[in-house]
């Protein structure tokens, strides 16, 4: 995947040396939005700099992961991950989706949606899945102009959650 451009945004592919920016952004995006995630901040904390390292050489190795990054105007600011599902590889799915405060407004979580959606057409895949956090108004006008439709119901987030996640499909 090339580095895309937006004036003075860009998302690109994480290399897997970069494991320590993936994790300063992981965490921030859970420090900063705690129930938008299936995973916690405390969950994600305990894992070892080999854990992380691990985690990102994986998907940046592979033809299955898509790990991107955004940046303004060269600051790293947002993350998303997308990854052929193991179970169906014509479905691409697409997690961890966020851009720091200072940085929302500039139509970064577009450019990483967009980013994703070209990489998932390249692999073949048929359609993309997310799931978006019910009450999350913005993720959901987001994918909703992109043409992801409602799946189903409602589903606890996490086990044990009172918050509700609807899943989302885009048919490419």
């Amino acid at each position: 995947m090339n580095t895309l451009y937006r004036g003075d945004a860009a998302v690109r592919r994480l290399a897997a040396h970069e494991w320590p920016l993936y994790r300063a952004l992981r965490l921030r995006a859970l420090a900063d939005a705690p129930d938008a995630f299936g995973s916690t901040l405390a969950e994600e904390e305990t894992r070892s700099d080999a854990d992380w390292a691990w985690r990102l050489n994986l998907g940046a190795a592979s033809n299955r992961d898509l790990p991107l990054v955004a940046q303004l105007a060269g600051e790293p600011v947002g993350l998303a991950w997308a990854k052929v599902d193991a179970a169906d590889p014509a479905r691409v799915n697409l997690f961890q989706v966020w851009i720091a405060p200072q940085a929302r407004g500039h139509g970064l979580a577009g450019a990483l949606l967009d980013a994703a959606l070209a990489w998932a057409r390249g692999t073949g895949a048929r359609a993309m899945q997310l799931g978006v956090v019910c009450g999350n108004d913005a993720a959901r006008r987001l994918y909703e102009r992109a043409g992801f439709r409602d799946i189903g119901e409602p589903e606890p987030q996490r086990p044990g959650s009172s918050r509700m996640e609807q899943i989302m499909r885009l048919e490419l």
